[in-house]
């Protein structure tokens, strides 16, 4: 049996007890410290029941709502396609708040989305990818920048467009709006994303990802510097019959 089994076998033992699985997750949370405990988060997402995953969503402790913000994207799937206002709003709300922990459980939430219902998620995307908080659109990239994903042409085009128009947005910006934290979360997320679109669909990515670079642009500049340290774009960049250095 795995961690990841191992924590939901518990959890289903505890019957949907709030106190006592808010006890169980915050025993092993994992925090503080360097790392919180990813697996448990997956287990709680997998079982817990919709109406604990919604009170966690909105806990004012941030390992539980960052639990249950990736609870949030199972909610979304189970939901009939006209009743996910609910939980897709809440998901953006959470793509917008000061914890990184929390934004990076958005990004989980909506890969759990596009592992189930890609089309979902490129809906999602394609809507938060233009949103005009700078959060946003990193939760749009980050969470479709996933490899696992990006198996078919739709969601590796998707990907790609998203890292576009998302850097387009920053090079849009005038150079006092571009210190704004959320423009920092923004480039940050950027400067890797585009490898993992790229390496999605290297025939189409390539030639876009070679646009950047004559872009005359600082941030955009860094965008594409910090792209092609990634070994998965390097390997596509060098000719296989490139000399070793």
């Amino acid at each position: 049996m795995s961690v990841r089994e191992e924590h939901r076998a518990a959890l289903r033992a505890l019957d949907g007890d709030p106190a006592a699985v808010r006890a169980y997750l915050s025993a092993r949370s994992g925090l503080p410290g360097p790392r919180a405990n990813l697996e448990l988060i997956g287990a709680f997402a997998d079982v817990a029941p919709a109406g604990l995953v919604l009170a966690l969503a909105d806990s004012p402790h941030e390992y539980l709502r960052c639990c249950g913000t990736v609870g949030l994207g199972r909610l979304v799937v189970e939901a009939p396609t006209g009743s996910r206002t609910g939980p897709t709003d809440l998901l953006r709300v959470r793509a917008a708040e000061g914890s990184w922990r929390v934004r990076e459980a958005v990004a989980m939430a909506l890969q759990r989305i596009g592992d189930a219902e890609p089309a979902t998620l490129l809906a999602l995307v394609a809507s938060w990818v233009g949103d005009q908080d700078p959060l946003v659109r990193r939760a749009a990239v980050a969470g479709i920048c996933e490899p696992r994903l990006l198996r078919t042409r739709a969601t590796a085009t998707a990907a790609l467009d998203a890292c576009a128009s998302a850097t387009a947005s920053i090079h849009a910006l005038p150079s006092g709006a571009r210190r704004d934290t959320g423009v920092r979360s923004l480039r940050q997320a950027l400067g890797y994303c585009w490898s993992v679109a790229v390496a999605g669909d290297p025939d189409a990515g390539l030639p876009r990802f070679a646009v950047l670079r004559g872009v005359e642009d600082p941030d955009v500049a860094w965008i594409v510097r910090e792209n092609e340290k990634k070994a998965r774009l390097r390997r596509l960049l060098t000719p296989p019959d490139a000399p070793s250095a």
